[in-house]
Protein backbone atom coordinates (compact mmCIF):
# COMPACT_ATOMS: atom_id res chain seq x y z
CA UNK A 1 0.00 0.00 0.00
CA UNK A 2 0.94 3.58 -0.59
CA UNK A 3 2.71 5.40 1.98
CA UNK A 4 -0.32 8.08 2.73
CA UNK A 5 2.24 10.49 4.49
CA UNK A 6 4.27 10.72 0.93
CA UNK A 7 0.24 10.76 -0.70
CA UNK A 8 -0.51 13.98 1.25
CA UNK A 9 3.21 15.76 0.41
CA UNK A 10 2.82 15.36 -3.07
CA UNK A 11 -0.59 14.07 -4.28
CA UNK A 12 0.10 15.08 -8.18
CA UNK A 13 3.63 13.47 -7.94
CA UNK A 14 2.29 10.40 -7.00
CA UNK A 15 -1.21 10.88 -9.36
CA UNK A 16 2.20 11.73 -12.22
CA UNK A 17 3.88 8.50 -11.42
CA UNK A 18 1.03 6.28 -11.45
CA UNK A 19 -0.26 7.41 -14.45
CA UNK A 20 3.12 6.17 -15.76
CA UNK A 21 1.64 2.85 -15.36
CA UNK A 22 -2.03 3.75 -16.74
CA UNK A 23 -3.60 3.96 -13.42
CA UNK A 24 -5.61 6.99 -12.46
CA UNK A 25 -4.94 8.05 -8.88
CA UNK A 26 -7.95 10.64 -8.03
CA UNK A 27 -6.66 13.34 -6.20
CA UNK A 28 -9.34 15.03 -5.42
CA UNK A 29 -10.91 12.01 -4.47
CA UNK A 30 -8.04 11.60 -2.37
CA UNK A 31 -7.85 14.91 -1.20
CA UNK A 32 -11.65 15.29 -0.25
CA UNK A 33 -11.57 12.39 2.03
CA UNK A 34 -7.94 12.89 4.16
CA UNK A 35 -9.81 16.73 4.77
CA UNK A 36 -13.13 14.96 6.02
CA UNK A 37 -11.42 12.31 8.08
CA UNK A 38 -8.85 14.91 9.98
CA UNK A 39 -11.79 17.34 10.32
CA UNK A 40 -14.36 14.94 11.91
CA UNK A 41 -10.81 14.48 14.26
CA UNK A 42 -10.49 17.92 14.96
CA UNK A 43 -14.26 18.25 15.74
CA UNK A 44 -14.38 15.37 17.93
CA UNK A 45 -10.87 16.01 20.03
CA UNK A 46 -13.19 19.85 20.32
CA UNK A 47 -16.37 18.18 21.98
CA UNK A 48 -14.42 16.11 24.22
CA UNK A 49 -13.01 19.48 25.40
CA UNK A 50 -16.50 20.78 25.47
CA UNK A 51 -17.18 17.36 27.18
CA UNK A 52 -14.79 18.21 29.97
CA UNK A 53 -15.28 21.23 30.49
CA UNK A 54 -19.36 20.88 30.84
CA UNK A 55 -18.74 17.92 33.12
CA UNK A 56 -16.51 20.06 35.23
CA UNK A 57 -19.85 22.31 35.91
CA UNK A 58 -21.57 19.82 38.05
CA UNK A 59 -18.55 20.46 40.42
CA UNK A 60 -18.78 24.43 40.01
CA UNK A 61 -22.65 24.36 40.45
CA UNK A 62 -22.35 22.67 43.83
CA UNK A 63 -19.96 24.52 45.29
CA UNK A 64 -22.63 27.43 44.41
CA UNK A 65 -24.92 25.63 47.11
CA UNK A 66 -27.25 23.70 44.27
CA UNK A 67 -27.67 19.85 45.14
CA UNK A 68 -25.16 17.00 43.48
CA UNK A 69 -28.56 15.85 41.92
CA UNK A 70 -29.61 19.14 40.02
CA UNK A 71 -26.33 20.03 38.61
CA UNK A 72 -26.36 16.73 36.93
CA UNK A 73 -29.58 17.60 35.69
CA UNK A 74 -28.49 20.73 34.83
CA UNK A 75 -26.15 19.72 32.24
CA UNK A 76 -26.75 16.68 31.59
CA UNK A 77 -28.72 17.63 28.54
CA UNK A 78 -25.70 19.30 27.05
CA UNK A 79 -23.72 15.88 27.61
CA UNK A 80 -26.34 13.98 25.83
CA UNK A 81 -25.99 16.29 22.81
CA UNK A 82 -22.37 15.98 23.22
CA UNK A 83 -22.59 12.40 23.72
CA UNK A 84 -24.36 12.55 20.53
CA UNK A 85 -22.38 14.76 18.40
CA UNK A 86 -19.19 12.93 18.68
CA UNK A 87 -21.18 9.42 18.02
CA UNK A 88 -21.66 11.23 14.25
CA UNK A 89 -18.02 12.42 14.00
CA UNK A 90 -16.53 8.92 14.90
CA UNK A 91 -18.73 7.32 12.69
CA UNK A 92 -18.04 10.11 9.55
CA UNK A 93 -14.36 9.39 10.64
CA UNK A 94 -14.50 5.91 10.32
CA UNK A 95 -16.76 6.11 7.12
CA UNK A 96 -13.74 8.48 5.59
CA UNK A 97 -10.74 6.24 6.92
CA UNK A 98 -12.30 2.74 5.07
CA UNK A 99 -12.66 4.85 1.85
CA UNK A 100 -9.40 6.42 2.28
CA UNK A 101 -7.94 2.59 2.88
CA UNK A 102 -10.43 1.37 0.07
CA UNK A 103 -8.68 3.92 -2.39
CA UNK A 104 -5.08 3.37 -1.39
CA UNK A 105 -5.36 -0.11 -1.43
CA UNK A 106 -6.42 -0.34 -5.01
CA UNK A 107 -3.80 1.78 -5.98
CA UNK A 108 -0.21 0.06 -7.61
CA UNK A 109 3.01 0.62 -6.24
CA UNK A 110 5.41 3.27 -7.50
CA UNK A 111 7.70 2.57 -10.37
CA UNK A 112 11.21 2.89 -9.22
CA UNK A 113 13.37 5.42 -11.00
CA UNK A 114 15.08 3.57 -13.34
CA UNK A 115 12.24 1.58 -14.31
CA UNK A 116 11.78 2.42 -18.23
CA UNK A 117 8.83 4.35 -18.86
CA UNK A 118 6.41 2.26 -21.05
CA UNK A 119 2.64 1.18 -22.07
CA UNK A 120 3.28 -2.36 -22.78
CA UNK A 121 5.71 -5.24 -23.00
CA UNK A 122 6.59 -4.13 -26.34
CA UNK A 123 8.55 -1.61 -24.39
CA UNK A 124 10.11 -3.56 -22.09
CA UNK A 125 14.55 -3.27 -22.18
CA UNK A 126 16.85 -6.43 -22.93
CA UNK A 127 19.62 -6.24 -20.99
CA UNK A 128 20.95 -9.62 -21.16
CA UNK A 129 20.79 -12.96 -23.33
CA UNK A 130 22.45 -15.96 -22.36
CA UNK A 131 23.53 -18.98 -24.52
CA UNK A 132 22.64 -19.36 -28.12
CA UNK A 133 18.96 -20.95 -29.47
CA UNK A 134 20.03 -24.36 -31.13
CA UNK A 135 19.72 -25.50 -34.94
CA UNK A 136 17.57 -28.29 -35.48
CA UNK A 137 17.84 -30.68 -38.83
CA UNK A 138 14.37 -31.66 -38.62
CA UNK A 139 10.83 -30.11 -38.09
CA UNK A 140 10.53 -29.17 -35.06
CA UNK A 141 7.66 -30.01 -32.38
CA UNK A 142 5.79 -28.65 -29.58
CA UNK A 143 5.95 -29.73 -26.26
CA UNK A 144 2.41 -31.44 -26.91
CA UNK A 145 3.20 -33.53 -30.27
CA UNK A 146 6.15 -33.96 -28.26
CA UNK A 147 4.59 -35.35 -25.26
CA UNK A 148 1.62 -37.02 -27.26
CA UNK A 149 3.87 -38.80 -28.85
CA UNK A 150 5.47 -40.37 -25.79
CA UNK A 151 2.27 -40.97 -24.60
CA UNK A 152 3.09 -39.29 -20.95
CA UNK A 153 1.04 -35.97 -21.89
CA UNK A 154 -2.71 -36.45 -21.69
CA UNK A 155 -5.04 -32.88 -21.54
CA UNK A 156 -7.55 -34.94 -23.23
CA UNK A 157 -8.41 -37.15 -20.01
CA UNK A 158 -7.20 -34.04 -17.74
CA UNK A 159 -10.02 -32.72 -19.61
CA UNK A 160 -12.25 -35.33 -18.40
CA UNK A 161 -11.56 -34.86 -15.08
CA UNK A 162 -11.82 -31.33 -14.66
CA UNK A 163 -11.44 -29.27 -17.33
CA UNK A 164 -9.61 -27.35 -20.32
CA UNK A 165 -6.42 -26.15 -18.86
CA UNK A 166 -5.23 -29.07 -16.73
CA UNK A 167 -2.87 -31.84 -17.58
CA UNK A 168 -1.95 -35.07 -16.96
CA UNK A 169 1.81 -36.67 -17.39
CA UNK A 170 2.40 -40.30 -16.99
CA UNK A 171 6.14 -42.03 -16.32
CA UNK A 172 9.36 -40.51 -17.18
CA UNK A 173 7.68 -36.85 -18.09
CA UNK A 174 5.91 -36.90 -14.56
CA UNK A 175 9.28 -38.00 -13.24
CA UNK A 176 11.14 -35.55 -14.81
CA UNK A 177 8.66 -32.63 -13.57
CA UNK A 178 9.23 -34.18 -10.24
CA UNK A 179 13.39 -34.08 -10.74
CA UNK A 180 13.12 -30.51 -12.01
CA UNK A 181 11.15 -29.28 -8.53
CA UNK A 182 14.10 -31.22 -6.35
CA UNK A 183 16.67 -29.94 -8.34
CA UNK A 184 15.75 -25.93 -7.38
CA UNK A 185 15.29 -26.84 -3.90
CA UNK A 186 18.49 -28.36 -4.18
CA UNK A 187 20.33 -25.69 -5.43
CA UNK A 188 18.86 -22.62 -4.20
CA UNK A 189 19.18 -24.46 -0.32
CA UNK A 190 22.08 -26.17 -0.72
CA UNK A 191 24.16 -23.08 -2.89
CA UNK A 192 22.22 -20.18 -2.82
CA UNK A 193 21.26 -19.95 1.20
CA UNK A 194 17.31 -20.52 1.20
CA UNK A 195 15.61 -22.16 4.14
CA UNK A 196 13.30 -24.45 2.64
CA UNK A 197 9.42 -23.46 4.05
CA UNK A 198 6.13 -25.82 3.21
CA UNK A 199 3.45 -23.16 3.55
CA UNK A 200 -0.91 -23.73 3.45
CA UNK A 201 -1.97 -24.22 -0.16
CA UNK A 202 -5.31 -22.47 1.18
CA UNK A 203 -5.17 -18.86 2.08
CA UNK A 204 -7.65 -16.47 3.77
CA UNK A 205 -8.46 -12.80 2.86
CA UNK A 206 -6.09 -10.98 4.85
CA UNK A 207 -2.93 -12.59 3.14
CA UNK A 208 -3.85 -11.92 -0.33
CA UNK A 209 -4.93 -8.19 0.64
CA UNK A 210 -1.45 -8.56 2.55
CA UNK A 211 0.54 -9.21 -1.06
CA UNK A 212 -1.79 -6.97 -3.35
CA UNK A 213 -3.93 -9.49 -5.29
CA UNK A 214 -6.87 -7.79 -2.92
CA UNK A 215 -9.24 -6.07 -3.77
CA UNK A 216 -8.24 -5.43 -7.41
CA UNK A 217 -7.77 -9.13 -8.77
CA UNK A 218 -10.43 -11.47 -7.00
CA UNK A 219 -11.75 -12.46 -10.93
CA UNK A 220 -8.24 -13.77 -10.99
CA UNK A 221 -8.79 -16.55 -8.13
CA UNK A 222 -10.35 -19.92 -7.32
CA UNK A 223 -12.40 -18.94 -3.86
CA UNK A 224 -13.66 -21.40 -2.55
CA UNK A 225 -17.30 -21.62 -1.40
CA UNK A 226 -18.53 -21.08 2.19
CA UNK A 227 -18.15 -17.87 4.33
CA UNK A 228 -14.37 -18.20 5.46
CA UNK A 229 -13.35 -16.04 3.00
CA UNK A 230 -11.03 -18.83 1.57
CA UNK A 231 -8.93 -19.15 -1.75
CA UNK A 232 -6.62 -21.73 -3.50
CA UNK A 233 -2.94 -19.82 -3.61
CA UNK A 234 -2.39 -17.61 -6.75
CA UNK A 235 1.63 -18.49 -6.37
CA UNK A 236 3.66 -19.18 -2.64
CA UNK A 237 4.85 -15.57 -2.49
CA UNK A 238 1.71 -15.02 -0.59
CA UNK A 239 2.00 -17.88 1.97
CA UNK A 240 5.60 -17.45 2.03
CA UNK A 241 5.59 -13.72 2.33
CA UNK A 242 2.92 -13.61 4.89
CA UNK A 243 5.04 -15.36 7.52
CA UNK A 244 6.26 -11.91 7.94
CA UNK A 245 2.40 -10.03 8.82
CA UNK A 246 1.99 -8.50 12.11
CA UNK A 247 5.42 -9.28 13.17
CA UNK A 248 8.61 -7.06 14.25
CA UNK A 249 11.59 -9.42 13.56
CA UNK A 250 14.66 -8.30 15.59
CA UNK A 251 17.99 -7.30 13.70
CA UNK A 252 19.73 -10.36 14.68
CA UNK A 253 16.75 -12.56 13.35
CA UNK A 254 17.97 -11.32 9.89
CA UNK A 255 21.00 -11.69 9.92
CA UNK A 256 23.37 -9.88 7.21
CA UNK A 257 21.32 -10.63 4.22
CA UNK A 258 17.56 -10.66 5.46
CA UNK A 259 15.42 -13.85 5.49
CA UNK A 260 15.54 -16.22 2.49
CA UNK A 261 12.89 -18.74 1.70
CA UNK A 262 12.34 -21.20 -0.68
CA UNK A 263 8.72 -22.81 -1.14
CA UNK A 264 7.90 -25.41 -3.55
CA UNK A 265 3.75 -24.91 -4.06
CA UNK A 266 1.22 -25.63 -6.73
CA UNK A 267 -0.57 -22.82 -7.88
CA UNK A 268 -4.38 -21.94 -8.97
CA UNK A 269 -5.41 -19.15 -11.28
CA UNK A 270 -8.19 -18.63 -13.09
CA UNK A 271 -6.42 -16.86 -15.85
CA UNK A 272 -9.69 -14.15 -15.93
CA UNK A 273 -9.20 -12.02 -19.56
CA UNK A 274 -6.89 -14.34 -20.87
CA UNK A 275 -9.22 -16.83 -22.80
CA UNK A 276 -8.34 -17.63 -26.38
CA UNK A 277 -4.55 -17.24 -25.15
CA UNK A 278 -2.25 -20.37 -24.99
CA UNK A 279 -4.86 -22.98 -25.26
CA UNK A 280 -2.67 -25.63 -26.39
CA UNK A 281 -0.72 -27.38 -23.85
CA UNK A 282 0.82 -26.33 -20.39
CA UNK A 283 1.95 -22.65 -20.77
CA UNK A 284 -1.42 -20.79 -19.19
CA UNK A 285 -3.00 -23.60 -17.13
CA UNK A 286 -5.08 -23.35 -14.05
CA UNK A 287 -2.80 -25.68 -11.93
CA UNK A 288 1.08 -25.27 -11.99
CA UNK A 289 4.31 -26.05 -9.83
CA UNK A 290 6.68 -23.50 -9.23
CA UNK A 291 9.46 -23.36 -6.63
CA UNK A 292 9.37 -19.77 -5.44
CA UNK A 293 11.96 -17.74 -4.08
CA UNK A 294 10.59 -15.15 -1.42
CA UNK A 295 13.42 -12.26 0.95
CA UNK A 296 12.73 -10.22 3.51
CA UNK A 297 15.35 -7.51 3.67
CA UNK A 298 15.71 -4.09 5.80
CA UNK A 299 15.46 -1.21 3.07
CA UNK A 300 19.28 -0.68 1.54
CA UNK A 301 19.08 -4.00 0.67
CA UNK A 302 16.16 -4.30 -1.41
CA UNK A 303 18.08 -3.35 -4.52
CA UNK A 304 20.97 -5.64 -4.00
CA UNK A 305 18.69 -8.42 -2.97
CA UNK A 306 16.37 -8.29 -6.36
CA UNK A 307 19.51 -8.57 -8.51
CA UNK A 308 20.81 -11.59 -5.83
CA UNK A 309 17.03 -13.34 -6.70
CA UNK A 310 17.46 -12.78 -9.93
CA UNK A 311 20.72 -14.26 -10.67
CA UNK A 312 19.66 -17.59 -8.56
CA UNK A 313 16.47 -17.89 -10.94
CA UNK A 314 18.82 -17.55 -14.03
CA UNK A 315 21.16 -20.04 -12.27
CA UNK A 316 18.62 -22.71 -13.02
CA UNK A 317 18.60 -21.53 -16.41
CA UNK A 318 22.25 -21.94 -16.68
CA UNK A 319 22.69 -25.32 -15.13
CA UNK A 320 20.47 -26.60 -17.17
CA UNK A 321 21.75 -25.22 -20.70
CA UNK A 322 18.39 -23.83 -21.59
CA UNK A 323 18.94 -19.82 -23.89
CA UNK A 324 17.29 -17.37 -22.01
CA UNK A 325 17.34 -13.54 -21.97
CA UNK A 326 16.78 -10.79 -19.46
CA UNK A 327 14.45 -8.40 -19.76
CA UNK A 328 13.37 -5.02 -17.60
CA UNK A 329 9.69 -4.59 -17.77
CA UNK A 330 8.85 -0.57 -18.50
CA UNK A 331 6.39 0.47 -16.47
CA UNK A 332 2.95 -0.31 -18.06
CA UNK A 333 3.93 -4.11 -17.59
CA UNK A 334 4.91 -4.03 -14.36
CA UNK A 335 3.01 -6.17 -11.45
CA UNK A 336 0.37 -4.28 -9.14
CA UNK A 337 2.79 -4.99 -6.42
CA UNK A 338 6.17 -4.26 -7.91
CA UNK A 339 8.23 -1.50 -8.14
CA UNK A 340 11.04 -2.86 -10.55
CA UNK A 341 10.94 -6.41 -12.11
CA UNK A 342 13.13 -9.06 -14.40
CA UNK A 343 11.07 -11.06 -16.26
CA UNK A 344 13.42 -14.07 -17.36
CA UNK A 345 12.39 -15.26 -20.85
CA UNK A 346 13.17 -18.86 -22.25
CA UNK A 347 13.61 -19.74 -25.93
CA UNK A 348 11.06 -22.34 -27.28
CA UNK A 349 11.97 -23.99 -30.59
CA UNK A 350 8.44 -24.82 -31.29
CA UNK A 351 7.21 -20.90 -31.00
CA UNK A 352 10.30 -19.38 -32.40
CA UNK A 353 10.22 -16.83 -29.34
CA UNK A 354 11.20 -16.54 -25.87
CA UNK A 355 8.38 -16.83 -23.49
CA UNK A 356 8.74 -15.84 -20.03
CA UNK A 357 9.82 -18.40 -17.40
CA UNK A 358 10.02 -16.16 -14.15
CA UNK A 359 9.30 -12.64 -12.83
CA UNK A 360 11.80 -10.89 -10.30
CA UNK A 361 10.34 -7.94 -8.23
CA UNK A 362 11.25 -5.94 -5.97
CA UNK A 363 8.02 -4.76 -3.97
CA UNK A 364 9.89 -2.02 -1.75
CA UNK A 365 8.00 -1.33 1.74
CA UNK A 366 4.58 -1.80 -0.49
CA UNK A 367 3.56 -4.87 0.67
CA UNK A 368 5.21 -4.93 4.04
CA UNK A 369 2.50 -1.70 4.80
CA UNK A 370 -0.43 -4.04 3.63
CA UNK A 371 1.18 -6.84 6.32
CA UNK A 372 2.77 -4.59 8.92
CA UNK A 373 5.96 -6.50 8.25
CA UNK A 374 8.78 -5.17 10.51
CA UNK A 375 12.22 -4.88 11.95
CA UNK A 376 13.64 -3.49 14.88
CA UNK A 377 16.65 -1.12 13.91
CA UNK A 378 18.80 -1.11 16.75
CA UNK A 379 19.64 2.10 15.91
CA UNK A 380 16.73 3.71 16.95
CA UNK A 381 15.13 1.01 18.96
CA UNK A 382 11.83 1.48 16.65
CA UNK A 383 10.33 -0.75 14.00
CA UNK A 384 10.85 -0.15 9.92
CA UNK A 385 9.38 -1.58 7.63
CA UNK A 386 10.98 -4.40 5.62
CA UNK A 387 11.22 -4.44 2.08
CA UNK A 388 9.93 -7.87 -0.07
CA UNK A 389 11.32 -9.26 -2.91
CA UNK A 390 10.20 -12.41 -4.75
CA UNK A 391 10.57 -14.32 -8.22
CA UNK A 392 9.77 -17.55 -9.16
CA UNK A 393 12.86 -20.19 -9.39
CA UNK A 394 11.67 -21.65 -11.21
CA UNK A 395 7.75 -21.87 -13.11
CA UNK A 396 8.14 -25.76 -13.06
CA UNK A 397 5.77 -26.41 -15.51
CA UNK A 398 7.29 -23.52 -18.30
CA UNK A 399 10.54 -25.17 -17.58
CA UNK A 400 9.54 -28.87 -18.33
CA UNK A 401 8.07 -27.46 -21.44
CA UNK A 402 11.24 -25.53 -22.39
CA UNK A 403 13.67 -28.90 -21.65
CA UNK A 404 11.60 -31.21 -23.89
CA UNK A 405 11.50 -28.81 -26.73
CA UNK A 406 15.67 -27.96 -26.31
CA UNK A 407 16.34 -31.39 -25.97
CA UNK A 408 13.89 -33.19 -28.59
CA UNK A 409 15.74 -35.58 -31.16
CA UNK A 410 14.29 -36.66 -34.45
CA UNK A 411 12.78 -39.48 -33.26
CA UNK A 412 10.37 -37.51 -31.03
CA UNK A 413 12.64 -38.84 -27.64
CA UNK A 414 13.85 -36.40 -25.22
CA UNK A 415 17.13 -36.25 -23.63
CA UNK A 416 17.30 -35.16 -20.50
CA UNK A 417 19.69 -32.65 -19.33
CA UNK A 418 23.16 -34.08 -17.52
CA UNK A 419 22.27 -32.06 -14.63
CA UNK A 420 18.64 -34.03 -13.79
CA UNK A 421 20.42 -37.71 -14.97
CA UNK A 422 21.15 -37.83 -11.04
CA UNK A 423 17.29 -36.86 -9.76
CA UNK A 424 15.94 -39.21 -12.72
CA UNK A 425 17.83 -42.37 -11.29
CA UNK A 426 20.71 -42.48 -14.06
CA UNK A 427 18.24 -42.10 -17.24
CA UNK A 428 19.43 -39.99 -19.51
CA UNK A 429 16.47 -39.67 -21.81
CA UNK A 430 12.67 -40.27 -22.18
CA UNK A 431 12.54 -42.74 -25.42
CA UNK A 432 10.06 -42.51 -28.40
Amino acid sequence: MLDIKAVRQDPQGISEALATRGFVFNVENFTTLDARRRQADIDSQSLLAERKSASKRIGVLVGEGMSVDDAKAEVSETLKKIATQIEALTEQAKQAQSELEELLLGAPNIPGKDVPTGVSEADNLEVLRWGEPKTFEFQVRDHVALGEGLQQLDGETAGKITGARFTVMYGGLARLHRALIQFMLDLHTQEHGYSEVYVPYIVNRESLIGTGQLPKFEEDLFKLSGDQGLYLSPTAEVPVTNIARDRIFEDAELGDSGLRFACHTPCFRSEAGSYGRDTRGMIRQHQFEKVELVRLVRALQSDEALEQLTCHAETVLQRLDLPYRKVVLCTGDLGFSATKTYDLEVWLPAQETYREISSCSSCGDYQARRMQARWRNPATGKPELMHTVNGSGLAVGRTLVAIMENYQRADGSISIPPILQPYMGGVNELGA
